[in-house]
């Protein structure tokens, strides 16, 4: 089993990037069985969506590499800080373009926002209302909101707070638990091929 992190932030240095690793770094503790890989948009951007998407323009080239690790993965944890009360354009783009192939749909999908301070939930809504629509992802009902980020998931120790640290730990291994179990179940539904995408390639 697979699961793939798309890190969501344009920052080359930023906070998503440090929650993808730590959340890699803890599937590995729970699931050492389990691969991960991480796509950080901030350092490793898409080209913002048009048309030449689907006529071979050559500044689409570096996503065939992207499209075949979605394609081979189980499942995705998908991190959105909260800017401005939305999700950034670089996640929604993600959605734009890889929303039509099929890489990523009947696949269960963890939600995790951040805040810097007590935001992170708009982001999330956001996401769950529009981008699942012809990406067919499948959000799992758990998701994770982590607020006041700074002083949480940091390889050095002395920069967290103890208790909402420990506790976003805990929190954060019962939502990969959920997740591993989601992405075990929806293989059953691909490989029945129920999710055959080629009748109706767009949802309603």
């Amino acid at each position: 089993m697979k699961i793939g992190i798309i890190s969501g932030s344009h920052r080359q240095d930023s906070q998503s990037a440090k929650i993808a690793n730590y959340l890699a770094k803890l599937l590995g503790e729970t699931h050492p069985k389990i691969g991960t890989w991480i796509h950080d948009l901030g350092k490793e951007p898409l080209p913002m969506w048009d048309e030449a998407l689907f006529t071979g323009g050559e500044h689409w080239a570096p996503l065939a590499k992207l499209r075949e690790q979605c394609a081979s993965t189980d499942g995705f944890i998908i991190i959105a800080p909260e800017w401005h009360g939305m999700a950034p354009a670089a996640v929604k783009n993600f959605f734009l373009v890889l929303g039509n192939a099929g890489e990523i749909a009947h696949k269960p999908g963890l939600l995790v926002s951040l805040s810097v301070l007590t935001g992170g939930a708009n982001a999330l809504c956001e996401l769950r209302m529009s981008s699942y629509k012809n990406s067919r992802i499948c959000y799992i009902p758990e998701q994770l909101v982590i607020r006041n980020v700074m002083g949480v998931f940091n390889d050095d120790a002395s920069a967290n707070n103890p208790e909402e640290h420990d506790y976003f730990v805990d929190r954060g291994k019962y939502a990969l638990n959920q997740l591993v179990e989601y992405a075990r179940a929806l293989k059953l539904v691909r490989d029945s091929g129920a999710g055959d995408l080629a009748p109706f390639p767009n949802g309603m």
